[in-house]
């Protein structure tokens, strides 16, 4: 979907005052949904992304397609004036700064709701109202606080996603949260606080091992050391050193393989019958595996494991995403324009409706690009746009 017109979102007004990375995954949703989404900036470099390092730098042409951009300084009294303004007449605000930052501008969610009844407030916090909410949060340290650090890296070694997982998916689900005030406020008229947080998500993320420790009486231990479900779940070496993920997860999965791989004498091998017998004659059956693989290549091994029908994964680097072809052919990527004025493939967000993905109908924005549409909007005239960025309360691209 490439057109506004077409989408589920059109005509609802977003301001996003969102940073780094929980604030924008909220409004790249609701935009790219087709959601009119003002990214809120300050003025001079805007969001500090934009000029970010190493494992940053990516975050804001990720995260920020299909938006505005509005550069307002919001320590000054006009600018302040501004953003009341621009309140007035949003659907929908996205916030993720750190506690007590709103209350201090005088956008936290009283005033907003005095400005606006309508308005559906967002609030992207580390923590739910409780004894840590005044607490600094990030991805990182609320995946060691909930556990997620814990049961990704070996015992002792507790390791992080590789992934800013829980910004993602606090981000996410404010953005489910959003759709259904927006909902609910065709029915009630009225606009609604919602709040999502990055602690609360990594617990949700969790919240299987928690349930198994209740069902089991037994904490379940890091995922490199959990115990053996499946007979056949492991990498395996190719004979050009590459390594191929092989999952077998049901007795047709292993009688495939055989067939399919040439493995007359494990057909009708009564030990390996069975997953579970399978699992007990580990100890020389996965050695023996792992050496008739290893002597077929990459692209061999897999293009039997394929005809077998067998679950099967290259171990990929994100890069190799963008020459995919389940990702290309499926049309999941969107030609983005980088910094540098390259263009990257970047996944569409995994979702369709009524068999349609959603997705480029703008680049993202250059600090303020955009912006003069919604001054005009509410009333006011080039010469006083010029004059206020001229007095540098606000910045045009």
């Amino acid at each position: 979907m490439s057109d506004s017109k077409d989408l589920p979102l059109r005509g609802v007004k977003v301001l996003e005052l969102g940073h780094t990375v929980m604030g924008p995954t909220c409004g790249l949703i609701l935009a790219d949904l087709g959601a009119e989404v003002f990214k809120v900036e300050k003025t001079g470099k805007g969001d500090d992304t934009r000029w970010l390092k190493g494992f940053g730098s990516g975050f804001f042409t990720f995260l920020n397609r299909n938006k505005h951009s509005i550069s307002i300084d919001l320590k000054s009294d006009r600018g302040k004036d501004l953003l009341v303004m621009l309140v007035r007449e949003a659907d929908v605000l996205i916030e993720n700064f750190g506690p007590g930052t709103v209350e201090r501008l005088g956008i936290g969610w009283d005033d907003c709701k005095a400005i606006n009844p309508q308005l559906i407030y967002c609030s992207l916090k580390g923590f739910m109202p409780g004894p840590y909410e005044n607490r600094p949060a990030l991805d990182e340290v609320v995946q060691m606080m909930g556990g997620l650090a814990y049961m990704t890296g070996p015992s002792g070694r507790p390791l992080r996603a590789g992934a800013s997982v829980t910004d993602i998916m606090g981000g996410s689900y404010g953005a489910i949260g959003i759709l259904t005030a927006l909902y609910e406020r065709q029915k009630t008229g009225k606009g609604q606080l919602v709040q999502a947080t990055l602690f609360e998500s990594v617990a949700f993320l969790v919240g299987q091992h928690m349930a198994v420790a209740a069902v089991s009486g037994e904490a379940p231990p890091p995922m490199p050391e959990r115990g053996r479900a499946w007979s056949v779940y492991d990498l395996f070496v190719t004979a050009d050193k590459e390594q191929v993920f092989i999952g077998v997860t049901s007795d047709r999965h292993w009688k495939r393989l055989c067939e399919t791989f040439g493995y007359d004498d494990w057909v009708h091998n009564e030990k390996l019958a069975t997953n579970q017998a399978r699992i007990q004659e580990r100890e020389w059956f996965l050695p023996e595996l792992a050496r008739r693989l290893g002597r077929l290549p990459k692209a061999e091994l897999m293009e039997l494991a394929e005809r077998a029908g067998i679950p099967f994964a290259p171990v990929n680097q994100p890069i190799d995403l963008m020459g995919d072809r389940q990702m290309n052919e499926s049309g999941s990527l969107v030609e983005v324009i980088t910094p540098s004025g390259t263009l990257a493939k970047l996944p569409k967000i995994p979702l369709r409706l009524a068999g349609k993905s959603f997705g480029l109908r703008k680049q993202p924005p250059n600090i303020g690009e955009g912006s003069r549409i919604v001054y005009q909007r509410n009333g006011l005239s080039d010469s006083e746009i010029e004059s206020l960025q001229e007095q540098g309360v606000i910045q045009l691209s």
